[in-house]
């Protein structure tokens, strides 16, 4: 069903906000959008939004399938604005939000669902999940020049690090249990990409409560959220398999004609597989076996 806005979805759709988990897909071109719906709705989510500009299509599937809402995701405060306005519409709900051509994955998604996962982490007392944003790009860029390839994806499998997220309210001594995480494209080619947008760590997956907000960073205002694991032992962590840096480097005029590769001798072919992201060390399943 298509929405002309998010707004009037909220207004008209209280019964399907209060039946989660809720994902939300920020649709920022017209690059494998189908197919990060269909993702999506395969791993689990009894709600996908598809937040996208009126000028894009679907297919009649998805249509069916998904809730297609008119939207301006062209404006840097895109993802801020719609999560935001669904945490308000759905207190209490689990919400995921990513772009297209971005992928979640979490510890055995092949044999479970995203609800199997999070009645395990709400058990663990735990209200978000943190996500590391795994970089995706195709091996020949001549073949495919927009860098994205399902078929030809790969990853890097080492060159990732974490640094202590320092506390500007608490004289910059380190947070408890919070870490910036670099890696992947972002880390490589460091000199095409601002510094406020390095890191590749994001809580995408969250539980709505009246007053959270997300802010410009992809960070939490209750910064219980912002932690990777709870005080007493690790927690399960999911990645997102993802294709927009890669798409970003190879579009922005600055870096267009800078890269004529993104191979290096740490590139693998992204196997599509859970397994491969846990032997990588860029998920962990925590106590849940």
């Amino acid at each position: 069903m298509r929405h002309t806005s998010l707004e009037s979805f909220i207004a008209q759709n209280a019964g399907a906000l209060s039946m989660g988990p809720i994902a939300i897909v920020i649709v920022e071109d017209d690059v494998e959008v189908d197919t990060t719906l269909r993702h999506h709705l395969q791993s689990g989510f009894l709600q996908v939004l598809a937040l996208m500009p009126d000028v894009f299509d679907l297919p009649r599937d998805l249509q069916e399938t998904v809730h297609r809402i008119d939207f301006d995701t062209a404006t840097i405060d895109a993802a801020q604005v719609a999560v935001n306005a669904v945490i308000d519409a759905a207190p209490g709900q689990w919400i995921y939000y990513c772009y297209n051509a971005e992928y979640f994955f979490f510890p055995f998604c092949e044999t479970r669902s995203v609800t199997e996962m999070l009645a395990f982490h709400t058990e663990e007392r735990r209200d978000a999940m943190l996500t590391y944003i795994v970089d995706l790009y195709a091996d020949d860029l001549d073949r495919y020049p927009k860098a994205v390839s399902l078929d030809a994806a790969h990853l890097d499998r080492s060159g990732y690090y974490a640094l202590a997220r320092p506390d500007v309210l608490n004289h910059g001594h380190p947070k408890e249990r919070q870490l910036d995480f670099f890696g992947g494209l972002r880390w490589r080619y460091e000199e095409h990409v601002p510094p406020a947008r390095r890191k590749i760590d994001r809580i995408s997956l969250f539980r709505a409560k009246r007053g959270l907000r997300l802010r410009e960073d992809h960070t939490f205002s209750d910064e219980e959220y912002n932690t990777y694991a709870c005080p007493w032992h690790h927690n399960i962590t999911a990645t997102i398999c993802s294709f927009r840096t890669a798409k970003a480097l190879k579009s922005n005029p600055g870096s267009k004609y800078e890269i004529d590769t993104f191979r290096w001798h740490n590139s693998a072919p992204f196997e599509w597989h859970s397994r491969q992201l846990l032997d990588l060390g860029l998920m962990e399943p925590g106590q849940w076996f």
